[in-house]
């Protein structure tokens, strides 16, 4: 699937598909300054393989497409195993991978663009207290509750079913407050609008937090209204 090309500039790529961004920034292409040329540019003042970064990028675009096909599954018809199996792949992985990375781009505008837009304090302040209570959550999950799960699944033992169980109320809990950060985050950033002053990186940073927003939010979904309500019937078994 080839969905990019060299001659396209590298800014309009970045907003198509941010993740691009993490490629230009390892190869050290400035996609933010240096956006509004053509990639292709670029790449030969790098001395870089068109080709082969080509493929790369356009891998990458694949990839995120795949996984993007696969939240648009029923999860209702998987099993327990496939339910928790695409929910540590997918939503935990993409987690784990852009949140340290979105640390810097919220901290870059902040530094760069924080004495004209003081709202930019409060995105930082937001968006590192989502952070932090995602990453305690997610060890908790990965912890405790999915290795109950699988051993329950392996063995039928009710134990493991039940320590699963018992522990959904807390993590319903963090999703509430996670999704009321995210809430504020809008508010803040009135609907991540971005101002006539911004830089590319500015504008990345909000396009990667609405997609860290719409990611969280199908990852609650999964588990809140699919996973939980199947595990909660199954104790009634």
């Amino acid at each position: 699937m080839k969905r990019f090309n060299s001659i396209q500039n590298i800014g309009d790529i970045v907003v198509d598909f941010p993740k691009a961004a993490e490629l230009f920034k390892e190869l050290k292409i400035d996609f933010c300054c240096g956006g509004n040329r053509p990639l292709a540019i670029a790449l030969k003042e790098q001395k870089l393989d068109e080709e082969k970064v080509m493929a790369k990028l356009n891998e990458l675009y694949e990839v995120q497409q795949v996984n993007h096909n696969n939240s648009d599954r029923d999860w209702n018809e998987a099993t327990i195993g496939e339910l928790v199996k695409h929910i540590v792949d997918t939503h935990h992985a993409y987690l784990w991978s852009e949140l340290p990375k979105m640390s810097e781009y919220v901290t870059k505008i902040l530094r760069v663009h924080g004495e004209n837009h003081p709202e930019l304090l409060k995105v930082h302040k937001l968006f590192h207290m989502v952070k932090m209570e995602l990453e305690e959550h997610l060890v908790k999950e990965e912890t405790n509750q999915y290795p109950a799960i699988y051993r329950y699944l392996e063995t039928k033992d009710k134990v493991d079913l039940i320590k699963a169980v018992k522990i959904i109320a807390e993590l319903e809990a963090e999703h509430t407050a996670a999704g009321d950060i995210l809430k504020e985050l809008r508010l803040v950033t009135n609907d991540y609008l971005v101002p006539d002053d911004a830089c590319r990186s500015y504008d990345l940073t909000y396009l990667k937090l609405v997609e860290m927003e719409s990611d969280i939010f199908q990852h609650i979904h999964l588990e809140n209204n699919i996973l939980f309500p199947k595990l909660e019937a199954l104790t009634n078994k």
